[in-house]
């Protein structure tokens, strides 16, 4: 009898830790930090709920997003996106294509918001263009 319950135990074990392997491989956070090392885009995000920020890194910059609900002609949907960098001594290597892209990338998955840069990236995109 006691063999048996030893052999519960260890099957639960075993389960608890390839459920824990797969959590930890799941995990946006551990993605974000991978895509951060190798200079990609990556994004994380749930779009039903409106209250949770949105965050992504690009170029080795991570970024934030607040959502803001309004309406539209026919419902309710994010209408203003404020973005602003985590730590702005990441900025460096940004350019103004860059935050056209990652404005391309928001405006495809919300199409009504408008998005509005926070210091000091709004310099950029108020600069002159020579």
């Amino acid at each position: 009898m006691i063999v048996i319950l030893f052999r519960i135990l260890i099957l639960i074990a075993l389960a608890l830790l390839v459920y824990t392997v797969y959590q930890y491989y799941r995990n946006p956070e551990r993605k974000m930090q991978i895509a951060k090392a190798k200079d990609d885009f990556y994004i994380v995000d749930e779009p039903t709920n409106s209250k949770k920020n949105i965050q992504f890194v690009y170029k080795n910059c991570l970024f934030e997003g607040e959502k803001y609900l309004g309406t539209t002609e026919d419902s309710f949907e994010v209408v203003n996106i404020s973005v602003f960098a985590r730590d702005p001594g990441e900025l460096g290597g940004i350019t103004r294509d860059d935050l056209y892209f990652i404005e391309k990338e928001l405006l495809i998955r919300y199409p009504h918001a408008k998005i509005e840069w926070k210091h000091p990236i709004n310099k950029l995109l108020l600069t002159i263009i020579e």
